[in-house]
C-alpha cells in the first residue's frame, strides 16, 4: 500500500491550500482516511478524520478553515485549508486504515508528508 500527498507549498497567511493524498496498491477496502500534521520539535498531532461514510472531526485549531473529504472511488483524501495562519506551518501527513485481502484485518498506513509553510 502507497500513500502519496500533494499539495503543499508556501502560501502567505489568509491564503488558501488544497492538499490530496492518493492510496495505491494491494487495497480491498478503506475505513477511516485522516490527515495528521508535524511541526518541528512538535509531536504528530491529528488534524482531521473523515469515516468511510463521510462523518468528519477537526481539531479545535483548524474548526471553520479546514475541510477534510474524500472520494472513495478513487481511494483519495482531500484537506481544503483556508485562512491559514502562522500556526499552521507543518509537515502534513495522510494516514489510512485499510485491508489488502477481505476479512484480514485492518491496518494503518502512513504517506511521506508533504510540506506546509505560511509566510506572513
Amino acid at each position: 500500500v502507497q500513500l502519496v500527498e500533494s499539495g503543499g507549498g508556501l502560501v502567505q497567511a489568509g491564503g488558501s491550500l488544497r492538499l490530496s493524498c492518493v492510496a495505491s496498491g494491494n487495497i480491498f477496502s478503506i475505513s477511516t482516511m485522516a490527515w495528521y500534521r508535524q511541526a518541528p520539535g512538535k509531536q504528530r498531532d491529528l488534524v482531521a478524520p473523515i469515516t468511510i461514510d463521510g462523518i468528519t472531526n477537526y481539531a479545535d485549531s483548524v474548526k471553520g478553515r479546514f475541510t477534510i473529504s474524500r472520494e472513495n472511488a478513487k481511494k483519495t483524501v482531500y484537506l481544503q485549508m483556508n485562512n491559514l495562519k502562522p500556526e499552521d506551518p507543518a509537515v502534513y501527513y495522510c494516514r489510512i486504515w485499510a485491508r489488502t485481502t477481505r476479512g484480514d484485518m485492518e491496518y494503518s498506513y502512513w504517506g511521506q508528508g508533504t510540506q506546509v509553510t505560511v509566510s506572513s
